[in-house]
């Protein structure tokens, strides 16, 4: 029972890529590519820059955008392979499906779900933030007087512009993908304009004297939120702090790998798209920041609308109204952009059975997954109405992290993956020399000291241990770092703990650098593996571990959610449990059918 069991978590999906899919293929690389900036460049730029700017890393902020758009180049080059290999629906759920196994697709595909609706909820916030802005924050204190909300975890107040947008948005979306990606383009463009707009203006009052200030000269009051001033006021690690939140600034690319069965040409288009689409992201979070931070001293900035603040500084309303207008109609794609993989996540896993089936049907006019779309939207806009979006931001990365992990994790496993032909003439020549490669040492095995070209069974199964043992070692050392980084100097066995594990991680990437990789030939592969996965999953496990409890208390229960789903609905309605169920029929009545045919030749033989 337990193997059965155990068999049933692992079984992966089985892919027919004849296929036709009901969703219209009609996205080519510029919508994939305005879908990618849309979705990411949206919060992170109008908000984050100056937050991180004034509290974490200083003008230095720049350089912190710089090692995040580097984690993130990691994490899109592994979304780009896999889309390159499975262009379908469904992003990391999908992936995880082919080469992990259901229960880890389930995994991620519940954790995709939650990102998308918290990143959905959290801009649609945003934005009214934005909105209530230019009225001078009435609608806000008028909800607060009317209907408080006195519950600390949650927002003070219903915000029930949120709710509108939300639902706008949702009938958008349920309409048609080509006239939603259309206005997407549109609004990204808009957004693109106004970030040039807003930095040339922050240019025409920048100096370099704000890069190197002396504490010294400020008001007691300033010294105390300037640190030691200068271009790293806060060192070294405010940068890498810094980095770990402006990290979140770039969640959102991965909207275009859930495009597989709506892109033209998924295998060309989804890599270019993501590695086009991080580029410009990078570009702009960086002038953004530059701009910011010279125009103003970064201790006077204001970590919640740093641009209106910025030009209210200079007395330019007419420039503020024109940014903060063209901010909305970015949050607007950046909304657009959150939301629009959430009903293809649904689709896809309702379509394989392991959530609802009702959620996969597909409206024969719009082409779209109505239900799931709809459900989508009721889910970010009741989100966006009892959190504020503090609470929002708190719990978007730890699924959107997890999801990266295995994705990183999953590309890693495909690369040691041995084909079936190879694996075949290896074991015929095995079993004539009498397994005669046995003889050698156990180091000569795992270090491939014989130079093995081709992946087997045997290497494979080294190459997935030492993935998760280095998994296991690369979150000790993230938690070392995290949470007890002084005591390292300081105490004997945690010096000798954290030399052990950094070993550890070096041996265990010797072993996998050594094992041959498969030859298959894709339309796009990461380069310098398994180098660019491992740093991946390091640096996500590592920004893991900076959440705080109420983050992995809330994930706990949204987990247990998904497992009661999965365990007393999807594990037994599962496509793929089917469609093995109807195999191992049809092998035995082939079976039964032969024993008869040969019982019959037998009789009527002379």
């Amino acid at each position: 029972m337990a193997s059965k069991f155990l068999a049933a978590l692992k079984r992966k999906k089985h892919i027919n890529f004849n296929e036709d899919s009901p969703l219209k293929k009609c996205l080519n690389l510029l919508d994939l590519t305005a879908l990618g900036v849309g979705a990411t460049l949206g919060l992170g730029a109008y908000v984050l820059a100056g937050s991180v700017a004034k509290n974490v890393a200083g003008p230095a902020v720049c350089i912190s955008f710089l090692v995040a758009a580097i984690a993130s180049v990691g994490a899109g080059l592994c979304y780009a392979e896999f889309a390159a290999r499975v262009p379908k629906a469904g992003s990391a759920y999908v992936y995880s499906y082919v080469s992990v196994g259901e229960f880890v697709a389930f995994f991620i595909g519940w954790n995709l779900i939650l990102e998308y609706v918290i990143g959905t909820a959290s801009v649609a916030s945003g934005m009214s933030n934005y909105i209530n802005s230019l009225v001078d924050n009435k609608i806000k204190d008028t909800l607060q007087e009317w209907m408080p909300m006195n519950v600390s975890f949650l927002s003070p107040y219903p915000d029930f512009l949120s709710f509108i947008f939300v639902m706008i948005l949702t009938f958008l979306l349920a309409f048609g993908v080509k006239e939603s990606s259309l206005i997407n383009n549109v609004f990204t463009v808009i957004n693109l304009v106004t970030i040039c707009l807003a930095v040339a203006a922050g240019s025409i009052k920048a100096t370099p004297d704000n890069w190197k200030i002396d504490v010294n000269t400020l008001s007691e009051e300033d010294r105390g939120v300037a640190g030691a001033g200068g271009f790293m006021p806060f060192g070294i690690s405010g940068i890498m702090a810094g980095a770990a939140r402006c990290f979140y600034g770039f969640i959102g690319f991965d909207a275009i790998a859930t495009t597989g069965e709506e892109a033209k040409n998924p295998q060309r288009d989804i890599p270019l798209a993501v590695i086009l689409s991080l580029t410009i992201i990078f570009a702009a979070y960086f002038s953004i920041s530059t701009s910011l931070t010279m125009a103003l001293p970064y201790y006077l900035q204001d970590p919640n609308a740093p641009y209106p603040h910025l030009f209210d500084a200079f007395g330019w309303t007419v420039i503020k109204w024109v940014v903060t207008i063209g901010a909305i109609f970015a949050l607007c794609t950046s909304m657009l952009g959150a939301m629009f993989p959430l009903p293809r996540v649904l689709y896809a896993m309702s379509k394989d059975g392991i959530i609802f089936k009702q959620l996969s049907k597909v409206n024969e006019k719009t082409k779209t997954p109505v239900l799931a779309t709809f459900l989508s939207g009721f889910l970010s806009s009741v989100m966006a109405v009892v959190f504020n979006l503090d609470q929002l931001i708190d719990m978007m990365s730890i699924g959107t992290l997890l999801a990266y992990t295995i994705v990183a994790v999953s590309v890693l496993l495909l690369r040691y993956e041995p084909a079936k032909s190879i694996t075949e003439t290896v074991n015929k020549n095995a079993k004539e020399k009498n397994m005669e490669r046995f003889k050698y040492t156990n180091i000569k095995h795992i270090f491939n000291l014989n130079g093995s070209k081709y992946p087997t069974n045997e290497s494979s199964t080294l190459v997935n241990w030492s993935i998760v043992l280095f998994s296991v070692f690369s979150a000790f050392f993230g938690a070392i770092i995290v949470n007890g980084g002084m005591l390292i100097i300081k105490e004997p066995i945690y010096i000798f703990a954290f030399t052990v594990i950094v070993v550890c991680i070096v041996l265990l990437m010797v072993i996998m650098i050594r094992q041959p990789q498969s030859d298959a030939q894709l339309s796009f592969k990461v380069p310098l593996v398994p180098y660019v996965p491992c740093l991946s999953i390091a640096f996500n496990l590592f920004l893991m571990f900076q959440l705080d409890l109420q983050t992995w208390i809330r994930f706990i229960v949204w987990l247990i959610i998904g497992f009661l789903i999965y365990f007393l609905y999807g594990i037994k309605q599962s496509e793929e449990n089917k469609r093995r169920k109807n195999l191992l029929k049809e092998q035995e009545l082939h079976k039964v059918q032969t024993v008869s045919e040969q019982a019959h030749k037998e009789i009527i033989s002379p």
